[in-house]
C-alpha cells in the first residue's frame, strides 16, 4: 500500500492541479480514458493541444509510476502503462489524506469549518452528511 499520494496539496490549484502536475495531470487524464497506453499513445493524444517531445513524456510517466499511480508492463519489447486508481478512487484517497491532515491540526475547527463551507458551497450534500453519519454511528454500534 502507498505511503500518501497527496504530498503536495496547492490551495491556489484546480481539481486535479491541486495535487498533479499540470503535465502530469494530462498524462492520468490519457491513461484514464484510454485505460492502458504506450508512451507514444500518450504523446499523440497530448500533442492534439501541446508541442511536446516524446521524451518528456516519457519521463512524467515514468516519474507517475515512481509516485506508485502509473504500473508499468513489458509487453511485445514495449513498456504500456496503466492508472493504479481509477479517477474516482485517486479523488477520494486524495480527499481523506488531505482531509486527515486537516483534522490532525484541530479536529473541532476543521469540522465546524467543513459543515459552514459545505452548507455555503452545496446545502443539499448537508443532508447527505448527517445520513453518513448516522449510518457511521450504527455500524459503530453508537445510534
Amino acid at each position: 500500500m502507498r505511503e500518501t499520494i497527496a504530498k503536495t496539496f496547492r490551495l491556489s490549484g484546480e481539481g486535479l492541479s491541486k495535487v498533479l502536475g499540470p503535465l502530469e495531470e494530462e498524462v492520468m487524464n490519457v491513461l484514464w480514458k484510454r485505460n492502458d497506453a504506450s508512451g507514444k499513445d500518450v504523446l499523440s493524444e497530448i500533442k492534439r493541444h501541446r508541442d511536446i517531445a516524446y521524451t518528456t513524456v516519457l519521463t512524467v510517466l515514468e516519474r507517475l509510476t515512481i509516485k506508485g499511480l502509473v504500473e508499468k508492463r513489458r509487453e511485445d519489447g514495449n513498456y504500456t502503462f496503466s492508472p493504479v486508481y481509477s479517477r474516482e478512487e485517486f479523488s477520494r484517497t486524495v480527499s481523506k489524506e488531505v482531509l486527515k491532515g486537516v483534522i490532525d491540526l484541530s479536529a473541532s475547527n476543521t469540522l465546524a469549518s467543513f459543515v459552514d463551507i459545505l452548507a455555503n458551497k452545496d446545502p443539499l450534500s448537508l443532508e447527505k452528511l448527517s445520513s453518513l453519519i448516522e449510518s457511521k454511528k450504527r455500524e459503530l454500534g453508537k445510534g
